[in-house]
């Protein structure tokens, strides 16, 4: 599927589960999401943290609708401990199939989104993995000196600012040598295709969605 079309589907979906309070739709999709990640091979160790990171969030929800509301409800809590699953599983699964940089040209290509934000985004991802080997540098240089510094010291996040704002102004010449323009026509390097086929798959998909969204909520809690 075209890659801004499946964000959009995952956005639908995403706004619906956020808005509709049951716990069968819940149950499927964090099932379905979770079947998908171990057909598709991904890291059961990734998997296994992001589960341990989100439990504390998600046990807070259940704990204060069940444990300390005076009108404690099972259902509800479990609604809305399973639906935080489900979103951040919705997520890992966009991102696991849908690269940033192919998600940022299709919107620009298929949606017209804006070519300065779209920029704005091409440059922040690209800037992650140059940010991680300035970090490393830092903390190498910090060890000669005899200096630990760890991964939350604010000294590290501070010195790693003036590495920031050189690759920015770096990166700025560069585009405003290449005539770089809000209205000015750019040639593309690869390009996103939306095609018949792509639309198809995605009204085949929300209509889908839909559905089973109301026989849900009809038949359901």
């Amino acid at each position: 599927m075209n890659p801004s079309l499946k964000f959009f589907l995952f956005l639908i979906i995403s706004l619906e589960i956020s808005f509709i309070p049951n716990l069968v739709i819940n149950l499927t999709f964090l099932v379905g999401s979770l079947l998908y990640l171990f057909i598709s091979k991904y890291s059961l160790k990734k998997l296994a943290l992001i589960i341990v990171f989100a439990f504390p969030a998600a046990f807070a929800i259940f704990s204060s609708l069940y444990w300390f509301s005076d009108e404690p409800n099972l259902i509800a809590a479990w609604t809305l401990f399973t639906r935080m699953y489900v979103l951040i599983l919705l997520g890992v699964i966009l991102i696991n199939t849908t690269p940033p940089l192919t998600l940022a040209r299709s919107l620009e290509q298929n949606f017209h989104l804006p070519t300065k934000l779209v920029y704005g985004w091409l440059a922040a991802f690209n800037f992650i993995p140059q940010m991680q080997v300035e970090l490393k540098k830092i903390k190498v240089a910090a060890l000669m000196r005899g200096q630990n510094l760890s991964w939350w010291s604010p000294s590290l996040y501070f010195k790693a600012i003036l590495p920031a704002l050189a690759h920015s102004e770096e990166l700025s010449e560069g585009m405003l040598a290449h005539s770089f323009g809000r209205y000015s026509k750019r040639s593309k390097i690869k390009t996103i295709p939306l095609t018949w086929k792509d639309w198809l798959i995605f009204i085949f998909f929300l209509f889908f969605i839909q559905i089973f969204f109301i026989f849900c909520t009809k038949f359901y809690l």
